[in-house]
């Protein structure tokens, strides 16, 4: 087994730390994140009850401009991911242990590269092409939101920065989902089913705000992902799946709507 995956448990004192230090960390993290999306999608049913329509006609978007003016836009998107890589960094350094490296550790290195790869380019096809079709299906019931990706015209950095955006979610949410919480709920005494089902649950909850759909598919995900790490103690090929996933939702989403628009309900 990894050394990621072989911790010890944790004595009383260091049980009422690291449950603080969760606490905490999802609370400027995943966990914020998870409940601003739950609220949006309980005001996306409250506002279409209001209106009288479905989930399918309300919308969200993946990467909301932040700025009318493009280069404006591109500096605070640049800095956006800036602070939340530091976010990153930050749950990386809480795994640090004396003369263990947390990057050995939790398998974010290029030691085994060809091989994360290989297991990266099966995982996005896995998870990536039923996760569209279940956006597909959920549009055509009526219980996700019409997603609207951000214009590839925009400039000519457009492209650069939604990958730099999807590798940024890439890594937030798989270091945090699996590598950080894996570890710190293994050291309270967490099972291992335990863990992965409430890690899926909570990447389900940060992607509510898509709708039902994103919840299913998400919660999917996660299942896979965590059984995925649990077995290979490696996070590096679950950041390549996930970058690549999000790349092409990023990228190659609004290529395709732009194509064939009937298909995604437009």
């Amino acid at each position: 087994m990894s050394e990621a995956l072989t911790v010890p448990a944790a004595d009383e004192r260091d049980r009422r730390r690291f449950g603080w230090e969760i606490g905490i960390v999802l609370a400027i993290t995943v966990g914020q994140g998870a409940v601003y999306s739950l609220l949006s999608f309980v005001r996306s049913l409250v506002r279409a009850a209001q209106e009288n329509q479905s989930l399918a006609d309300q919308s969200t978007a993946l990467n909301p401009t932040r700025d009318a003016e493009a280069i404006w836009n591109a500096v605070y998107q640049l800095l956006s991911v800036f602070f939340a890589l530091s976010l990153v960094a930050l749950v990386i350094y809480l795994l640090w242990e004396p003369g263990k490296n947390a990057f050995h550790r939790i398998g974010l290195d290029f030691s085994r590269f060809g091989g994360d790869v290989g297991r990266a380019a099966l995982l996005a096809a896995v998870i990536g092409i039923p996760g569209l079709a279940l956006y597909l299906i959920g549009r055509a019931l009526g219980i996700t939101l019409q997603v609207s990706a951000s214009p590839l015209d925009a400039a000519w950095w457009t492209v650069p920065l939604l990958i730099l955006a999807a590798l940024r979610a890439g890594l937030t949410e798989e270091i945090i989902f699996n590598a950080y919480l894996f570890d710190r709920l293994r050291r309270l005494g967490w099972g291992w089913w335990t863990i992965i089902l409430a890690t899926a649950g909570l990447r389900a909850a940060y992607h509510a705000y898509q709708g039902v759909g994103a919840i299913v598919g998400n919660f999917a995900m996660g299942i896979v992902f965590g059984w995925c790490y649990r077995r290979w103690g490696r996070v590096m090929p679950l950041v390549i799946a996930h970058t690549l996933i999000d790349t092409v939702a990023f990228v190659g989403y609004p290529l395709a709507v732009s194509l064939w628009p009937a298909a995604f309900g437009l």
